[in-house]
C-alpha cells in the first residue's frame, strides 16, 4: 500500500514534463488524480500512463489563467473524486527576456498563470482540504528567483517570487486547519530544458557543471518522487518551506 493511498490529488500542468512526473509520482503512491492542463491530447497521455498502472485519474481540460472558472472546475473535480487531499500548482504560461523588450501584456501572462492562478486554485480547494481533516497544497517556484543575475528571467522571477510569498502565508494562516503548504523549485529534464539544451548545448553543459550531484532531475524519479514524499505523514510538520530540487545547486537560506 503507498504512503497516499486513498487521497485524491489535483495537478496542473499535468500534461508534460514536470507536471507529468509529479502525477505519475502520485499514483505511484496509491493517490487518485485530476490531471489538469490546456491540451487534451496531452492530458489522455498522462491518464493512460496512470491508468496502465491502475491508478485511478480524470482529465480536465482548462487554462488556469480563467481564474473565474476556477471554482466550478474544482467542484467538479471533487465531486467526481468524492474528494480533494492534495493540490499542486505546477502550471506556468509566461514570457521571457530582457526587461526593456517585455510588454505589460507578457508581465501579466506570468502573473495570470503564476500567483493568481495559485491564489484562485488554493482559495478553491480549501473547503475541500478542510472537510477531509486537512491536506498539502505544493506550489512550484524556481530557483531563478534567488540568482544574482536575474537577466532574462525578471518576469519569471517576479511571478515566482509572489507564488513563494502566498506559499508561506497560507501555511501561517492555514495550518489551524490542518494544511500543510510547502513550494518546491527544481531542476528537471522537461521539455522546455530538452529544447534548450539542443539550440544551447555549451550554455545547458556550463548549467550541469553548476550542479554538485552533476545532472538535471528526472520529472518523476527526482522531483515527482520528492513531492510525493512532501504530501506524506513523513513530512507532516514541514510547513511553509521552500524546497529545492535542483540538486544542491541554489542557496534558498
Amino acid at each position: 500500500m503507498g504512503r497516499l493511498e486513498g487521497k485524491v490529488g489535483i495537478v496542473t500542468g499535468a500534461g508534460q514534463g514536470v507536471g507529468q512526473g509529479i502525477a505519475l509520482a502520485l499514483g505511484a503512491e496509491g493517490a487518485s488524480v485530476a490531471v489538469l492542463g490546456r491540451t487534451a491530447e496531452k492530458l489522455e497521455t498522462t491518464c493512460e500512463c496512470l491508468h496502465a498502472r491502475g491508478v485511478k485519474a480524470e482529465p480536465f481540460v482548462c487554462d488556469v489563467v480563467d481564474t473565474d472558472r476556477v471554482p466550478e472546475l474544482v467542484d467538479r473535480i471533487a465531486d467526481h473524486f468524492g474528494g480533494i487531499d492534495i493540490l499542486v500548482n505546477n502550471a506556468y504560461s509566461g514570457a521571457f527576456g530582457p526587461l526593456l523588450s517585455m510588454s505589460d501584456a507578457d508581465l501579466r501572462a506570468g502573473f495570470g498563470s503564476g500567483p493568481f492562478a495559485t491564489f484562485a486554485f488554493m482559495k478553491a480547494a480549501h473547503p475541500y482540504l478542510v472537510r477531509r481533516g486537512g491536506g498539502v497544497i505544493i506550489n512550484l517556484l524556481s530557483s531563478v528567483m534567488v540568482r544574482w543575475d536575474q537577466s532574462n528571467y525578471g518576469a519569471y522571477a517576479a511571478a515566482k517570487s509572489a507564488i513563494r510569498s502566498l506559499t508561506r502565508t497560507a501555511a501561517s494562516e492555514w495550518g489551524p486547519d490542518n494544511i500543510r503548504v510547502n513550494a518546491v523549485a527544481p531542476h528537471a529534464v522537461s521539455p522546455t530544458y530538452e529544447k534548450w539544451e539542443a539550440e544551447s548545448p555549451e550554455e545547458a553543459a556550463e548549467f550541469r557543471r553548476t550542479i554538485p550531484l552533476g545532472y538535471v532531475g528526472d520529472c518523476e524519479n527526482d522531483i515527482g518522487r520528492a513531492v510525493a514524499m512532501l504530501c506524506g505523514t513523513d513530512a507532516r510538520y514541514l510547513t511553509g518551506a521552500t524546497v529545492p530540487l535542483d540538486g544542491g545547486q541554489a542557496n534558498f537560506g
